[in-house]
C-alpha cells in the first residue's frame, strides 16, 4: 500500500488583470487550515504557486518565474459596512518559502471585481445585468477601499472589449478602478503620506552616497530616486538592469536604507523579509525611447519617464500600487516625481515605463499645511484565463 496521499483539488480560477496573473481563491473554498493565516496558508500557496524554487523557473507550480506571475489572492464577502468584497493579496517569493502579505497588487485589483460577481460574493441586487457594476472592494493587507467599474452583458461580466493597455498583448473591457484616500493612515506605515514630514529628503546609502529621495505612503510605500542620480535616464528596458547583479544589490541596498527612514522596518536585517514593500523606482524628464514591444514612445507623449523595481527586479511595465504613488506624487509640486514632469499642480500624468504609456490621475489639496489626496484613478484590463481547481500535494 502507497504512504504517499493523492493530491487535494482546490477550486481555484487563474486570471490576468492589468499587467499580472495571479491564482484566486473564495476563502470558503480553501482548505480549512488554511481558511486562516498562518504557516498552512502560506505552505498552501507556496505549493500552489510553486515556491520555494532553487531553479527560479517555477516548473512545478502555477507561478510564471516573474514578480508578475508569482501572485495570489484570497477573496470572500466582505462583513465591512459600504463594502462587497474583502480581498486579501500574497506576493509569493520565488527562491524562498516565503509568502509577503504587507502591501497590495493594484493590478490584480482590476480582476477582483469581476472574480467577486462570477464566484457570488457580491449581493446580485447591485449587479445590473447590463451596464456598469459598481463593486466596492476592501483592499485587508493595507486597510483601504478600492471601487472597481465592470462591464456587464447579458447578466455577465464583459471581459472582451477594445482597451488597450501597455504590457498586455491583447486588447478587452477597461476596468477602471478609484484606489480611495490612497495615502490615508495605513497600518505600520507611519499614518503620513510622507513619514518623514518632507516631499524631499536626503537618503544617506552607504557605499553609495546621499540620494535625493521622495518616500511616500500612497498607493504602496515607494522610494523614488532621480534616474541621472544612480548613473542612468530613464529610458531603461528590463535587460539593462536585471542581468546586471551588482546593481540590482545597489537597488536592494537602497531599498532597505528608504524602508528605515520611512519606519516600515527597525533593522536592516528587516528588509529580506519585506521583499514586496516598500517599492524603488527612479524618475526623469520626458526621453523618446523603443518600448519593449518595439513600440516608439515619444517624448512630446508623456509627462515623465518612470522605472520600478518589484521583487528584487526592474518591472516590465508598472506595478499598479506604484502607478498610485506616481500619480499621487505627480500632483504635489516639489516632489522628485512632480518636478520630473515639469513641476506645478497637475491633476494627472501619463508616464513611460519599459512596455509603454499609462495614464494616472490624482487629485491632491492641501489642508493646515498637510497634502492628501481623496482618490487616484486609472484603468486596466482583466480576464478569466482558466478556472477549475488546481492540484497540490498533501504535505
Amino acid at each position: 500500500m502507497s504512504t504517499h496521499k493523492p493530491q487535494i483539488k482546490v477550486p481555484a480560477t487563474y486570471m490576468r488583470g492589468g499587467t499580472s496573473k495571479g491564482v484566486f481563491f473564495r476563502l470558503q473554498d480553501l482548505p480549512e487550515a488554511a481558511q486562516a493565516p498562518g504557516k498552512a496558508r502560506d505552505a498552501l500557496l507556496l505549493r500552489v504557486i510553486g515556491s520555494p524554487d532553487p531553479y527560479g523557473k517555477q516548473i512545478d507550480g502555477m507561478g510564471g518565474a516573474t514578480s508578475s506571475t508569482s501572485k495570489t489572492v484570497i477573496l470572500s464577502a466582505s462583513t465591512r459596512a459600504g463594502h462587497d468584497v474583502d480581498y486579501l493579496f500574497g506576493q509569493v517569493s520565488i527562491d524562498k518559502a516565503f509568502v509577503d502579505w504587507s502591501g497590495n497588487c493594484g493590478n490584480l485589483s482590476a480582476a477582483v471585481g469581476a472574480f467577486a460577481i462570477s464566484g457570488g460574493l457580491v449581493d446580485p441586487a447591485r449587479v445590473p445585468r447590463d451596464g456598469v457594476a459598481v463593486v466596492r472592494i476592501w483592499q485587508a493587507n493595507i486597510g483601504k477601499t478600492i471601487i472597481a467599474h465592470i462591464l456587464m452583458a447579458n447578466g455577465e461580466v464583459q471581459e472582451t472589449g477594445d482597451f488597450e493597455l501597455d504590457g498586455v498583448t491583447f486588447p478587452a473591457a477597461e476596468v477602471q478602478l478609484e484606489f480611495m484616500d490612497p495615502a490615508a493612515e495605513e497600518e505600520g506605515a507611519g499614518g503620513s503620506m510622507f513619514p518623514t514630514g518632507r516631499l524631499v529628503d536626503d537618503l544617506e546609502v552607504p557605499g553609495i552616497g546621499t540620494l535625493k529621495a521622495t518616500m511616500i505612503n500612497a498607493g504602496i510605500p515607494t522610494i523614488f530616486i532621480n534616474a541621472d542620480a544612480i548613473g542612468y535616464d530613464g529610458t531603461e528596458l528590463q535587460d539593462a538592469i536585471n542581468g546586471d547583479a551588482a546593481a540590482l544589490a545597489k537597488f536592494e541596498t537602497i531599498r532597505a536604507y528608504g524602508a528605515l527612514r520611512m519606519g516600515l522596518i527597525e533593522d536592516l536585517s528587516e528588509a529580506a523579509t519585506r521583499q514586496h514593500t516598500p517599492k524603488v523606482a527612479f524618475v526623469a524628464q520626458p526621453a523618446s525611447y523603443t518600448a519593449s514591444s518595439g513600440k516608439q514612445v515619444q517624448a512630446g507623449d508623456i509627462d515623465l519617464l518612470v522605472r520600478a523595481l518589484s521583487m528584487g527586479k526592474l518591472h516590465h511595465a508598472m506595478m499598479g500600487t506604484a502607478a498610485v504613488a506616481i500619480g499621487t506624487a505627480a500632483a504635489i509640486p516639489g516632489t522628485l516625481v512632480n518636478l520630473a514632469a515639469g513641476g506645478g499642480q497637475r491633476e494627472a500624468v501619463r508616464f513611460g515605463h519599459p512596455s509603454g504609456t499609462l495614464r494616472v490621475g490624482a487629485l491632491a489639496t492641501q489642508e493646515n499645511g498637510e497634502w492628501t489626496v481623496k482618490k487616484a484613478i486609472m484603468s486596466r484590463s482583466a480576464r478569466v484565463l482558466m478556472e477549475g481547481w488546481v492540484r497540490v500535494p498533501q504535505e
